[in-house]
């Protein structure tokens, strides 16, 4: 990995100095600066309502830092999904669910003592709602992998150490003008939803596909080959 990475946080404010223990500990990966390497991304982010916003700008210097990848190496899908409903509110709708929430932060969770950046999935909107309907064993494993490379999301790169963020140096930012921005935001959660809705399954498709419910009716571990082949595709 680079040493040094140059990231940007979607705010409505301008952040000179991000301040450690200061944001929601129920965001994606707890209570962090979150940024991305994407500076359109981060004049989405800066844009939730109709008011202009910035793209902070960052040097995060990475040498010596503990970092976790969570869509790289020996991560997968289930990894970040266990990290999720360890800090989000989940909507749960099913039976299934409590069960499925408890199964899978018991057998996915990984260990993240020490981690100072975590880099995954943002679980923004319709991304969200895909996870949640997996856990309530609505859609399968397959289509949730799927789902998350839809609408050109992208990643965030998450400080979480009070040593992350003496390592990171603010450059300057751009304004995120909201009448293109606020509405882009938008079109990219709409684009992920009708490209989702849009893909047709056969019969054996859905009968191939694994589901939380068979996951923990089988009692599945992290290096199940059945696991393993439903996240590769």
């Amino acid at each position: 990995m680079k040493q040094d990475l140059i990231i940007y946080h979607g705010s409505q404010q301008i952040v000179e100095t991000p301040k450690f223990g200061i944001g929601k500990k129920y965001n994606d990966y707890g209570c962090g600066f979150y940024c991305t390497e994407n500076i359109e991304l981060a004049k989405e982010w800066a844009c939730p309502v109709k008011n202009d916003g910035y793209a902070n700008k960052y040097i995060m210097h990475l040498e010596g830092m503990n970092v976790m990848h969570l869509t790289k190496g020996e991560f997968n899908i289930l990894n970040w999904l266990a990290i999720l409903l360890a800090h989000r509110r989940f909507d749960i709708t099913s039976p299934i669910g409590n069960n499925a929430r408890e199964f899978i932060l018991s057998r996915f969770m990984p260990d993240v003592t020490g981690v100072d950046v975590m880099i995954g999935y943002r679980a923004d909107d319709s991304y969200f709602s895909f996870a949640e309907d997996f856990v309530n064993n609505t859609i399968s494993l397959r289509d949730l992998n799927l789902a998350m490379r839809l609408g050109a999301l992208g990643e965030q790169v998450v400080l979480l150490s009070e040593r992350s963020f003496g390592q990171v140096e603010f450059t300057g930012y751009e304004v995120a003008d909201y009448r293109e921005y606020y509405y882009k935001r938008a079109k990219r959660d709409q684009n992920a939803r009708v490209a989702y809705a849009s893909r047709k399954k056969n019969l054996q498709q859905l009968m191939d596909d694994i589901f939380v419910l068979d996951i923990m009716r089988e009692d599945m571990k992290y290096d199940d080959p059945r696991l393993q082949s439903a996240i590769s595709e």
